[in-house]
């Protein structure tokens, strides 16, 4: 504590919850929408706790860090989509953040708790260590989601709940994962963020993207993942000008590196890693970066 000044006490819980429990993705593998609820709470639970120990042991500044996601419409001028974007919102976003910032879980979520019997699992006082104060809510951010009402469709196993209402394909570029890429989304969560849960630091924990690079010498030429990271820079600006508590941006990630279930088949960082020989390359990404933080500022 007297070193290091700011201590995260989770990262991602809904990846740990939701697509190790729900879609059985990640580890543990297994695919049970209850034990999906049950490790959502009990990850909090955890968190708080932690908050609680860390701030015994002398940190400074404690936080949580989230992966969350802006939610659009389809139509935005249909109420079923709308009830569709709530629900799924709920899942990503709601269900974190409301324990934490709020004090208690929303009630759309306590009613999704009890349909799958794990209401009885909140015990008296749980959300009030849940509620225990952070100094900084981390947000990790990487691509917009779009979803609409359907009959006989669901969002997948990592969305419990989820029947009537599926994820719709944007129209957007899309990184070397799949994921489409629109910075404005990141902008409008920020916002969202602001107006909802006013009075919280935050921090760009993780923001990246990853692309087939191209070692050509001593040069990896990723123009697309500097338009990433110019673009998403810009939407944070742009909320901060307009009254979010911004604290910093970090980009995902320094060096490439182990993704998951993915292994080391998707490369995200600005500093490319020859796995063989461990050499590290520096890519353009990185040269532009170094930039952007000599002159504190895009051009």
């Amino acid at each position: 504590g007297d070193r290091v000044r700011t201590w995260t006490t989770l990262n991602e819980p809904w990846c740990s919850a939701f697509l190790g429990y729900g879609s059985g993705d990640h580890a543990p593998g297994r695919q049970d929408p209850a034990a999906a609820l049950s490790a959502v709470h009990h990850l909090l639970l955890g968190h708080g706790l932690s908050v609680q120990a860390l701030r015994a042991g002398g940190a400074r500044e404690v936080s949580l860090t989230l992966n969350l996601a802006c939610v659009r419409p389809d139509d935005p001028d249909d109420p079923h989509d709308l009830a569709a974007v709530r629900h799924i919102d709920g899942l990503h976003n709601r269900i974190f953040l409301d324990p934490t910032l709020r004090g208690g879980y929303p009630q759309d979520m306590r009613a999704l708790f009890a349909r799958f019997g794990v209401d009885r699992q909140i015990q008296a006082g749980d959300e009030d260590v849940i509620a225990s104060p952070i100094d900084l809510l981390g947000v990790n951010f990487y691509q917009p989601s779009r979803v609409r009402a359907g009959v006989g469709v669901d969002c997948g196993p990592a969305n419990p709940g989820s029947e009537g209402c599926e994820y719709v394909q944007q129209d957007l570029p899309v990184t070397a994962m799949g994921w489409p890429v629109d910075a404005t989304a990141l902008y409008e969560l920020l916002k969202r963020l602001a107006t909802d849960y006013p009075g919280t630091p935050m921090m760009i924990t993780e923001n990246g993207a990853a692309y087939h690079d191209v070692l050509d010498g001593d040069r990896v030429a990723d123009t697309d993942r500097i338009a990433f990271l110019d673009g998403h820079l810009r939407a944070v600006h742009a909320a901060l000008s307009e009254g979010a508590d911004m604290r910093g941006y970090l980009a995902w990630s320094l060096l490439d590196n182990y993704e998951w279930a993915y292994g080391y088949d998707k490369r995200f960082g600005i500093v490319h890693v020859d796995y063989d020989t461990q050499r590290r390359t520096p890519k353009d990404s990185a040269r532009w970066f170094a930039g952007v933080i000599g002159r504190n500022g895009l051009v």
